[in-house]
């Protein structure tokens, strides 16, 4: 069974409710193809800020990975990381929920993916969850290679000592694009009790990442959480994706957008706003803010 551990209450809940929730997906998204961060998206985001809106990055990236890139005055409250398993202040870096895979079921993932022949990862419990022990399953996998040498010093490989790695985060399978589709159905027949998270790699674009949670793990159900902890309606929460990793917070939210740059599957499936390299998530807040009746509502969350 998975271990949540959750930090007592949200800290920073203001003494009057927020006039809303938004939740935006970083890489692709917020985060343009060349590293940066566009003005008006930052723009959006402070006039949130103004209006009483909680602001939420929601990443599959690890706290680590996400402190790197940040600026210092990235205008967002809290960041949802590592697909969910984790949520933390901003800015501060106070981690306030965690999750993790125990051993048990860290052993029988390890079985089933050694099974299939794939190339993954076991990380680390949060906050190190850039720390990660890796099994090559097969002769050559360049994406793989890949992100082994962007972590080369937080990258060693994993033998045996299943038992004595401790808990986890997560499992990361790379699989190239045409052996995706029938890896990720024997993972999710296989691996029936956790959360299987489909993401497009952020390295080359094209590979498929397999990303296995504990239970209950995802950027939505933990988007949940914290609407709850800061006492928004769902009524008044807006998500903005482009990835299938970020399917179950676009589901989740009253208004969602995802970007010009999202897969076909997903722009036939929700509203669309330009991509992250035309300021899409800045249209998604005049748009959201636009369709708010009266447009004071959000100067008066009640």
């Amino acid at each position: 069974m998975a271990i949540i551990i959750t930090n007592g209450s949200v800290a920073s809940t203001p003494t009057q409710r927020p006039a809303g929730l938004f939740v935006t997906d970083l890489d692709g998204t917020l985060l343009r193809s060349d590293r940066t961060f566009a003005a008006a998206d930052l723009a959006g985001l402070r006039r949130l800020g103004t209006l009483g809106v909680v602001r939420v990055v929601a990443t599959g990236r690890s706290i680590f990975s996400f402190e790197n890139i940040r600026p210092a005055d990235l205008p967002v409250d809290y960041v949802i990381f590592s697909s969910g398993a984790g949520i933390a202040e901003q800015p501060g870096g106070k981690i306030l929920r965690s999750a993790s895979l125990e051993t048990d079921e860290i052993r029988h993932a390890v079985s089933v993916l050694r099974s299939l022949h794939l190339d993954f990862m076991v990380q680390r419990s949060i906050p190190e969850t850039h720390t990660f022990g890796y099994v090559a399953g097969s002769n050559t996998n360049p994406d793989f290679e890949a992100r082994i040498s962007l972590y080369r010093r937080f990258a060693f490989p994993l033998h045996d000592d299943i038992d004595g790695f401790g808990p986890a985060t997560q499992l990361v399978a790379i699989v190239p694009p045409a052996q995706a589709p029938a890896a990720l159905a024997a993972v999710r027949r296989m691996l029936k009790g956790l959360t299987i998270i489909r993401t497009t790699s952020p390295l080359d674009g094209r590979s498929t990442w397999i990303e296995l949670f504990p239970a209950g793990v995802s950027k939505g159900l933990t988007a949940e959480w914290l609407a709850a902890e800061l006492g928004v309606s769902r009524t008044h929460t807006l998500s903005v994706g482009n990835d299938f990793n970020d399917l179950d917070l676009l589901e989740w939210a009253r208004t969602r957008f995802v970007m010009a740059n999202a897969p076909a599957e997903l722009r036939e499936r929700f509203p669309t706003v330009a991509s992250n390299d035309g300021c899409g998530v800045a249209e998604a807040i005049e748009r959201w803010i636009e369709s708010v009746s009266p447009p004071s509502t959000l100067l008066d969350p009640g």
